[in-house]
């Protein structure tokens, strides 16, 4: 196995001379497991963990590596296990805003899921639980991180009304490819494998219970990912992958395997809620103010797309969610960057404060 065969290429090749480190090799992480790592190297597949260093040099949850990401290693093949130095510079990643607390101010930190994917297999259900609004907002997630979407329905066999449902859902899958498949049935699998050129990196996302393992055992051929068995309650899927990992397909092409998420929140959506809501932006052309918010200005094009049924109702009233959630976040944001600025002078001040009665000790 090569570095190419895993993703390498000229976009890390350039982010490598950034630093200076020869008795470090290139590995990829495929695996994560809590604080556990597993990477492959050219020399094979080793168990590794995060150097002190680069742990206490983190001042984010993003700093620490994630599943897809190429680290520098110091390998030891005797004992079999890597120790990670440094994280290249990401090229696309799939981030979620994880909030914490700071007494009783919420402090936004980003999470990286998965990095460095060329395209994101979004796979939504076609049963009882399949949602729109979900679907918009995964959307929103994945066009933000710089990699491709590809809706995949799976479950086809559970659909009896499958004609009356594509158009609904191509309406707020704007620019993606949409595939209709049955995972279990072997059906529509196929026209998945024309996304998995060497070297390519294809991750799974999307709930609980939708397919996503199935999809790849049947793209591998084997019983790679645990499966459960889908529930009575509305033909729902059981919770079954546990962490994220990374599998390199014989025939070319790489496969990231995802825990099904409850929910997303967005982390930095600008760019992502341009392009997944397309249509709302080609209305916005036409409002009166340039900075219009879409709520009560007046001359608002959106608004009067919603009262004319050119736009729905409901994709308009989750546009304005998600915009919301990303005010929040910014203002999130912003507050902990004047904490941290705040708290970097006061550590200043000490330092001066120090000399100066040091000096004057000695004077």
């Amino acid at each position: 196995m090569t570095l190419a065969d895993l993703g390498w290429d000229d976009y890390f090749k350039a982010r490598l001379s950034e630093f200076n480190e020869s008795d470090l090799i290139c590995a990829r992480v495929s695996m994560q497991q809590k604080k556990q790592y597993r990477v492959l190297t050219e020399s094979g597949e080793f168990p590794a963990v995060i150097a002190g260093k680069l742990r206490h040099a983190a001042e984010s949850m993003a700093d620490f590596p994630a599943v897809g990401d190429w680290v520098l290693v110091n390998l030891n093949s005797d004992e079999g296990k890597a120790i990670i130095h440094h994280v290249l510079p990401r090229r696309t990643k799939i981030s979620r805003d994880t909030t914490t607390r700071k007494g009783r101010r919420p402090i936004a930190d980003e999470q990286v899921l998965v990095a460095n994917i060329d395209t994101i297999f979004l796979v939504a259900a076609l049963n009882e639980e399949l949602n729109l609004r979900r679907i918009e907002r995964y959307l929103t997630v994945i066009w933000d991180s710089g990699a491709k979407p590809v809706l995949l329905l799976n479950k086809s066999d559970l659909c009896e009304d499958i004609d009356d449902l594509l158009p609904q859902i191509e309406e707020v899958a704007i620019g993606v490819d949409v595939h209709v498949l049955s995972a279990t049935n072997n059906e529509g699998l196929d026209v998945l494998r024309r996304y998995l050129d060497a070297g390519t990196t294809v991750a799974l996302l999307g709930s609980s219970g939708v397919g996503k393992s199935t999809i790849i055992n049947k793209i591998i051929g084997r019983e790679k990912f645990s499966v459960a068995q889908t529930g009575e309650y509305k033909d729902k899927g059981r919770h079954a992958t546990t962490f994220r990992e990374m599998v390199v397909l014989e025939s070319g092409g790489i496969l990231i395997d995802n825990p099904g998420l409850r929910s997303i929140q967005l982390w930095d959506g600008e760019e992502g809620m341009a392009k997944s809501f397309a249509d709302i932006e080609q209305f916005a052309i036409d409002c009166r103010f340039k900075d219009c918010r879409h709520l009560n200005e007046p001359g608002c094009a959106v608004r009067r797309a919603v009262a004319s049924s050119e736009l729905p109702a409901e994709r308009y009233e989750s546009y304005l969610k998600l915009q919301k959630e990303l005010d929040f976040r910014a203002r999130k944001e912003n507050w902990a960057g004047r904490q941290n600025t705040k708290r970097r002078w006061k550590s200043i001040a000490k330092s001066v404060r120090r000399m100066k009665n040091s000096r004057d000790k000695f004077q």
